[in-house]
């Protein structure tokens, strides 16, 4: 059976599309995952692994404000760092993931670890997702790629 990644990259080749990504709590895994298809060529661009929060505000330009009023991980964060890849890496689709895949970040009793956070700009339109997965870290990454996948996919059938 064809996994989501492989549905979903063959939608965006099929559409002529392409992504790049800006990751954390994924640390570059699901950009790994889209150079895996059969369609990488075709669509994936590239992405930055920006794990620090520091390298959210170096290298994306987030506003440090920004870090300190809604933390590293969370949806505010995850949309700018979405917003601001257009400047580095010219694509279609810009995805941006946060999350909390282990103790130690931002955890709280209403954001436990497990919570991931998903922003995707596809021309123009926005999708996002705030999740949370049961599971190991790798469980908990898994998911989150799987999940992502899917709402690529949901969103990419919308377009003409």
């Amino acid at each position: 059976m064809e996994s989501k990644i492989e549905t979903c990259g063959k939608l965006m080749a099929k559409k002529g599309l392409t992504i790049a990504f800006a990751e954390s709590a994924t640390a570059g895994w699901l950009c790994s995952e889209f150079a895996l298809t059969e369609a990488s060529g075709q669509v994936l661009q590239g992405g930055f692994t920006c794990y620090n929060a520091d390298l959210k505000v170096s290298l994306l330009k987030v506003p440090q404000s920004m870090i300190d009023e809604f933390t590293p991980e969370s949806m505010e964060v995850t949309s700018e760092m979405a917003y601001r890849l257009p400047a580095l890496i010219p694509a279609d689709i810009h995805v941006a993931v946060t999350g909390l895949t282990t103790p130690g970040g931002s955890e709280t009793p209403e954001k436990p670890v497990g919570t991931m956070f998903v922003f995707a700009l596809i021309r123009g339109n926005t999708a996002s997702f705030r999740k949370v997965f049961d599971g190991s870290c790798e469980e908990i990454i898994h998911q989150t790629i799987r999940a992502t996948a899917e709402l690529l996919i949901t969103e990419l059938n919308r377009l003409r």
